[in-house]
């Protein structure tokens, strides 16, 4: 369930669907005493995610806004939402438009240009109306994106071949189910007669295939051409296919770590989107950790291994994140700074995706020297960040976040600190970092076997430059 005015998506579970009375009832669990803010003058939105069996991984979303709500308290922290379903499935919205949802397997495929020429983001249609239409992209792919922007194209692709371009604006962004996406709202500007007429060409077409799917119109008897697929798109659904065979074969695990991978992006999207620090959501990304690797620790440090699709940034604070609570709680299991100090290894790198702009386009790209300049600057960008917000981290979590990239030589940044300047925690967060950039490829550069990055950290600054990574050292 989301809201403009609720800082945080909240859970809920379907308890009741009464089909014959129009009826849905969620059941949530809120400690809060605002739950109204969820309910805008007795309306509620909220995505439908159901998972389908044997695949976890294999999601069907639906959404559903401004639906009459009524809120009933059933205990302390449980309520219950009885919610009257509207009687069509097309939506007319406040412009006078119909909005049609993407239902029963209805799909098209988007491509968001950011940057001309320079950067575009893949996506799937959720909805369209001849006023704009809203996409499903990759979680990792948010970060290029703000509300407000304008991006020069947005290219509608369906199943058949058939195209659509338009120029668009982003009205919104948010969370889209619980899976590692999100949902962006475009609004169509500056068309002209043509791209108007297609347009509305499409709209129907959409609305015919939706009636077809949905069986409210007896009078449509088959699919949209639109919808028919073609060679291309065959060929995209079986790669998809496979995709989802071996998401399927994860571990609960490596389904528990890739799930604070999806909470850790997400809270840099409120940061982003709503200008506000989620502390509650990175809190809970800390204590999954420390649950996790308490459960199984061989398990969870296997299962860090596979964060592989996973963007550069999150994929390396989840690991110094993981490895960090596992090494202090070995030194320690009742140490009071081990919260703290991995939610310092979280947020260590989100400044990173902050830099990101026209000058950064992204993270993924071999950088420039300028770039690499520039890509220093992130523990400042995220501390003024954090300063916006007013919110203070403690002692021991600052001292992570930002001094992790120091040096006991003083050649790391930001502020060139030397080995009697930093903490124990500090050192230890260091070489986690530096051992596992060297096991990663980065800018161009090959990773290194696990064995030769021990050695490379372990030898003295003033022999690195001489020893030939390309074999494996010997021990001395």
């Amino acid at each position: 369930m989301y809201s403009k005015y609720a800082p945080y998506a909240l859970p809920a579970e379907v308890a009741e669907l009464d089909l014959d009375a129009g009826h849905l009832v969620l059941e949530a669990e809120y400690g809060g005493s605002d739950i109204e803010q969820y309910v805008c003058g007795g309306h509620l939105s909220f995505d439908i995610e159901a998972l389908r069996a044997p695949e976890p991984s294999e999601r069907e979303v639906y959404s559903l806004s401004n639906v009459p709500t009524k809120i009933l308290k059933t205990d302390s922290t449980t309520y219950r939402l009885v919610c009257q379903l509207p009687e069509s499935v097309f939506v007319h919205e406040s412009r006078g438009a119909v909005r049609i949802p993407f239902i029963l397997g209805m799909q098209a495929r988007v491509s968001v240009e950011v940057y001309l020429h320079e950067l575009s983001i893949p996506g799937r249609l959720r909805n369209l109306s001849v006023g704009g239409c809203m996409v499903d992209i990759a979680i990792a792919d948010s970060i290029a994106i703000t509300v407000g922007q304008s991006v020069p194209g947005v290219t509608l692709e369906f199943p058949n071949g058939a195209s659509f371009f338009a120029e668009a604006c982003v009205r919104h962004m948010r969370p889209f189910g619980n899976h590692g996406y999100a949902a962006v709202g475009l609004q169509f500007i500056n068309l002209t007669a043509p791209q108007t007429e297609a347009l509305f060409h499409y709209v129907a077409e959409t609305e015919r295939e939706a009636a077809y799917r949905s069986g409210v119109n007896d009078k449509v008897s088959s699919h949209s051409p639109l919808f028919i697929p073609g060679a291309k798109e065959k060929k995209i659904l079986q790669r998809e296919e496979q995709e989802r065979q071996k998401r399927a074969r994860q571990t609960p695990m490596q389904r528990g770590v890739q799930e604070v991978a999806h909470q850790l992006q997400i809270g840099l999207m409120y940061m982003k989107t709503r200008h506000f620090f989620p502390e509650e959501t990175l809190y809970d990304c800390v204590d999954s950790l420390l649950y996790l690797v308490g459960q199984d620790r061989k398990a969870f440090l296997y299962a860090l291994a596979f964060l592989r699709e996973e963007p550069d940034w999150v994929r390396h604070a989840v690991q110094v994140a993981g490895q960090l609570a596992d090494m202090m709680l070995l030194r320690d299991p009742h140490s009071p700074h081990v919260r703290e100090a991995v939610l310092g290894g979280l947020l260590h790198t989100m400044g990173k995706p902050m830099l990101v702009s026209q000058e950064l386009l992204s993270l993924k790209t071999h950088m420039k020297p300028h770039q690499k300049e520039m890509l220093k600057g992130h523990v400042a960008a995220l501390r003024d960040k954090l300063r916006a917000f007013d919110w203070s981290p403690s002692p021991v979590c600052r001292d992570v976040l930002e001094s992790a990239n120091e040096r006991l030589d003083g050649s790391g940044y930001p502020a060139g600190k030397r080995g009697n300047q930093l903490s124990e925690i500090t050192k230890l967060v260091s070489v986690l970092k530096a051992l596992n950039k060297l096991m990663h490829e980065r800018n161009g550069i090959p990773p290194r076997a696990p064995l030769d990055a021990y050695r490379w950290v372990d030898l003295p600054p003033r022999n690195r430059s001489t020893v030939d990574v390309r074999f494996p050292l010997r021990l001395p």
